[in-house]
């Protein structure tokens, strides 16, 4: 054997070995999915309201959940706000909740609410909320970012840009009694 068939041999034998190790640890010892770490820990999550009270997103566990990442500077934001009003008195009856995540400062959320007042939960998750919506499939980051989750906690719908309220209302008669 050459020296050339040599290396063609331990090059195709690494390469081999290579591919199994990564199958091997892809299979078998893979971290699961950023969205399905971030699904499975929701529940233990608690960002304060307005007020400073610590809200467990646990409160909502087992409902339809419509989970709104927002600031007050995003004038999507502030422009799908009504309609997540009207579409949660609609829909509450049925179990379903809205709640708004505020990627913002508690400051800037207070004064926010004051001008523009809502009757949905608001909670203030600034950074760790960001995170959250990113781990929760909105890779750039942008809002507004909704996701809605049905009784299960599965995604049914995830929405970049301001969200129709046609559509959220469509979703919600899927997964709602």
């Amino acid at each position: 054997m050459t020296r050339f068939q040599r290396i063609a041999v331990f090059t195709t034998l690494a390469a081999l070995a290579a591919g199994a190790g990564a199958w091997f640890a892809q299979t078998h010892h893979a971290p699961r999915a950023p969205e399905a770490r971030a699904l499975a820990g929701l529940w233990q999550i608690a960002y304060p309201d307005p007020q400073d009270q610590s809200q467990p997103l646990a409160q909502w566990h087992g409902r339809p959940l419509v989970l709104n990442f927002w600031a007050s500077w995003c004038a999507p934001c502030r422009e799908e706000m009504p309609d997540f009003d009207a579409v949660r008195a609609q829909y509450r009856t049925d179990g379903v909740e809205i709640v708004g995540i505020a990627i913002d400062t508690p400051v800037n959320v207070r004064a926010f609410l004051q001008n523009q007042p809502v009757a949905y939960p608001i909670l203030i998750g600034e950074g760790a909320a960001h995170n959250l919506a990113r781990q929760l499939g909105n890779a750039q980051g942008a809002l507004p970012y909704t996701v809605v989750l049905d009784r299960n906690g599965r995604i049914v719908l995830r929405h970049l840009g301001r969200l129709p309220r046609a559509t959220l209302e469509a979703v919600l008669r899927k997964i709602s009694p």
